[in-house]
């Protein structure tokens, strides 16, 4: 085993992989960010937040929007604008979140585990009918 690391080495640690992907929907390439740890538990809830009440079904919209970065590494999204960028082409948003996933250490199997581990939330009936 190595040096023990400080805090000031993990937290200056550049531990956030990108990757530029090319997106034939829209027309060019784009760099996609993993998620934070605190993106990750955001995303992991809003699977139970969805299951409660489907009118929250922006959960691609808003990772993808999170995630998407210049080549500062700056997001292209505000939270205010992730809606717009819901209402692009499913597909498109589903390569992008395909690689957020990876980067963020989330194969399937991690979804589905997250999406169990809130599955004991109460149910919301839809109103509608």
């Amino acid at each position: 085993m190595g040096e023990l690391l400080s805090k000031d080495a993990i937290l200056g640690a550049d531990d956030l992989p990108t990757e530029d992907v090319e997106v034939k929907a829209w027309g060019g390439t784009v760099r996609v960010r993993g998620l934070t740890g605190t993106e990750r538990d955001r995303f992991e809830f809003s699977l139970a937040a969805v299951k409660n009440d489907p009118s929250k079904a922006e959960v691609r919209a808003q990772v993808v929007g999170r995630c998407l970065v210049d080549a500062e590494g700056e997001r292209l999204f505000t939270d205010k604008e992730i809606s717009r960028l819901g209402a692009k082409s499913g597909a498109a948003l589903d390569v992008v979140f395909d690689v957020v996933r990876r980067l963020s250490g989330m194969g399937d199997q991690a979804v589905d585990q997250a999406a169990e581990d809130f599955g004991d939330a109460p149910n919301v009936d839809s109103s509608s009918g």
